[in-house]
């Protein structure tokens, strides 16, 4: 290409190493003067303020993928930690739980003790193992039998008052029939009052019956065991009146109570020994008469 020949609108200014000498200078003048006397520091701060938003613009992707990468490992994170936190929080509850109960265990094996501390006879701390397969009778067994000397008949209490009845005993348990049973029946009184009933299971609850509408009964009245029958000791607690209905075309009064005792829901029992009835004294033996040979009687028995 001839050069020589390019029409003058083409041509650019001064040769090329002319351009390049004058850069050179440029550059060391700037250089000298910014070092020296600080020009560019405007300039710079100008260009760099012009040049943010581009600088945002570029590494805007790259920060956006390091963000997304930052919250999925948060997310990852955090359901890993929720689900160790809720593994915990079940773990805790089920301690929780047992000490629960081991505490309500340890708080009725302390009454009992006291109970048994306060009485003079040979009273039996036992463990409930399981209640009986019968669902239409209301019986436990428990884990002392012949073993403990155990007989039919003792009475069963726990901490808060009468549970039931030994009825039957085998060499290392012993049945025991609660107080809602259907067949079984407690002579008790009114504490408040002194009167005397009979109170009957009726399968699943307790009440008394054949109360004349003339008793004087009343709601939260406690019922305790009169001692009566010769195998419960007198006073022991045994229910509350919950409702008493007094109808007038009937011949008596019906007294629901509720049983103090936790009849389905304690673990530990006290077997009472049965109260003993004192036999009636013997009246001592008449003497025959002794008679004279006339007939008539001695002077000693004179």
């Amino acid at each position: 290409m001839d050069f020589a020949n390019t029409p003058s609108f083409f041509r650019s200014g001064p040769p090329p190493a002319a351009r390049l000498a004058m850069s050179v200078v440029a550059s060391i003048a700037l250089l000298i003067g910014d070092s020296r006397y600080g020009l560019m520091e405007q300039a710079r701060e100008a260009l760099s303020l012009a040049l943010y938003p581009v600088q945002r613009a570029v590494n805007m992707p790259a920060q956006a993928v390091r963000h997304a990468g930052d919250y999925l490992t948060s997310q990852a994170e955090m359901k890993q930690e929720n689900t160790l936190l809720r593994e915990k929080q079940l773990q805790m509850a089920a301690q929780l739980g047992r000490l629960q109960t081991l505490e309500r265990e340890l708080n009725e094996l302390r009454q009992l003790n006291g109970i048994r501390a306060q009485r003079d006879d040979s009273a039996q701390i036992a463990e409930t193992l399981y209640t009986g397969r019968d669902p239409f009778s209301y019986k436990i067994i428990i884990d002392k039998g012949d073993d403990a000397k155990l007989q039919a008949g003792q009475p069963v209490v726990d901490a808060r008052g009468l549970l039931g009845q030994v009825t039957r005993v085998q060499p290392l348990t012993a049945e025991v029939t609660l107080i809602i049973d259907k067949n079984q029946m407690v002579p008790v009184m009114i504490a408040r009052t002194g009167e005397r009933a009979i109170l009957y299971g009726y399968g699943g609850g307790i009440e008394l019956r054949y109360l004349p509408q003339s008793s004087d009964v009343k709601e939260n009245d406690r019922i305790v065991t009169s001692g009566l029958d010769g195998v419960f000791p007198e006073g022991i607690p045994v229910a509350v009146v919950s409702k008493v209905d007094r109808n007038a075309g009937a011949a008596f009064t019906r007294v629901s109570t509720l049983p103090l005792s936790g009849v389905q829901q304690t673990r530990y029992v006290l077997v009472l020994q049965a109260k003993e009835t004192r036999p009636r004294p013997a009246e001592p033996p008449q003497l025959p008469e002794k008679k004279t040979k006339g007939g008539k009687k001695s002077a000693d028995e004179e």
